[in-house]
This record gives structure tokens, sequence and C-alpha cells, in this order.
């Protein structure tokens, strides 16, 4: 993970609780604390593509959105076990052989 955001992404929701997410302000800050503000369309893409792979769950109103049709204020959290996400182009990869 090279990408300044999507290191603060997972760095922030990594030691949070299942379902427990975070806000693209949050994310904005932790990779610029001074400019933040500038950061947060970078925010919306990075997210929008990792929802797309499975990695990342973007909420709206506390319930998965499609990572392809949402619109307005968003949350981000890590998807849950098991759980069927909208929008997403293939399930990740299982790591167990």
């Amino acid at each position: 993970m090279s990408d300044p955001i999507e290191t603060a992404i997972f760095e922030l929701l990594t030691p949070l609780a299942p379902g427990k997410s975070i806000s693209a302000e949050e994310a904005a800050r932790a990779a610029d604390p001074e400019g933040w503000h500038r950061w947060l369309s970078r925010v919306r893409t990075v997210s929008v593509g990792l929802a797309r792979e499975g990695r990342l769950v973007i909420t709206r109103h506390g319930k998965p959105a499609d990572p392809n049709q949402f619109k307005g204020v968003y949350r981000l959290r890590l998807p849950l076990e098991g759980e069927i996400l909208p929008g997403v182009l293939a399930a990740p990869e299982s790591t167990t052989d």
C-alpha cells in the first residue's frame, strides 16, 4: 500500500471493532492533518476502488451502499465475514489452501 489515502483508511479501520466505521474526513486528516480538505475527493476515489474490490464497505445511513451509485455523506468500514456487498466486481480471494 503506497497510496497515503489507502494506508490511512486501513490504519484507522484495522483496530476498530467489526462493523465500526470512519468518515472520509477522518481518513483525509490522517493522511494530511494540515491540508486534509484537498484530499477529500481522493478519499472518495480510493474508497470506491477498494469497495469495488470487496476490501472496503461504503455505507450510507448505516447500510452498505453500491460504490457505483452512492451520493452524499458516507462512511467507511471493513467488510464483515460472509457479507454480500452491492457493486463488488469479484469476491476477494481466499488466502487459505
